[in-house]
């Protein structure tokens, strides 16, 4: 039976490698798999899906306009067996719905990737979407500096301190975020304020 599965995890937590791992797995058994990202995410190129550990691969940009149930509609002779979704917390909410009825409607699995909060702990419309809709839910572990599971995206400048002010949206990677404990992430931002 097919479902809406999401994979999320704060920074770090390997969510693109285990985007690719998937995608390797389906196509090592014949399957056509739709690997798509939000147009949004152009850190490492608007049509590539890339991994710390080095794993990449190209993948269909979606820009917040397109609809996602009517291209796969429209590319029904392709027929994809699988839809694999990375940074799945920048597509609208509208298009959460849409990987949905793909679902329902087609019996094709959607495996969502992406982070569920931002850096402030505050969650993305998308996450929003799929934690109401998702069959399966899996948190994607890595841990904080001291040793706990990290929870939190922390925001932070050239210099290390944590940043809790600005836009939702800043892409980075370990130059601008770092995986955090709430305890850790709130101990820093009192470091800040005393400064």
């Amino acid at each position: 039976m097919a479902k809406l599965y999401f994979r999320y995890g704060a920074m770090g937590s390997s969510k693109s490698a285990q985007a690719l791992i998937t995608k390797f797995n389906y196509e090592e058994r014949g399957m056509r798999v739709w690997l798509i990202k939000p147009a949004a995410d152009t850190r490492y190129g608007a049509d590539k899906v890339y991994s710390r550990i080095g794993l990449e691969q190209r993948a269909d940009s979606i820009s917040e306009e397109m609809d996602l149930l009517q291209i796969f509609r429209d590319r029904e002779r392709e027929f994809y067996d699988v839809v694999i979704a990375d940074e799945a917390q920048f597509f609208t909410p509208a298009q959460i719905e849409q990987l949905r009825e793909i679902v329902d409607r087609y019996h094709v699995p959607v495996f969502c990737f992406g982070l569920r909060t931002d850096f402030r702990t505050r969650m993305f419309p998308g996450s929003v979407r799929l934690f109401e809709l998702a069959d399966s839910i899996t948190e994607l572990k890595t841990v904080c500096a001291c040793g706990s599971k990290a929870t939190v995206n922390a925001r932070v400048d050239a210099e290390g301190n944590v940043i809790t002010e600005g836009e939702q949206v800043l892409l980075g990677g370990n130059e601008s975020y770092q995986p955090m404990c709430h305890k850790c992430w709130k101990k820093a931002q009192e470091k800040e304020n005393e400064a």
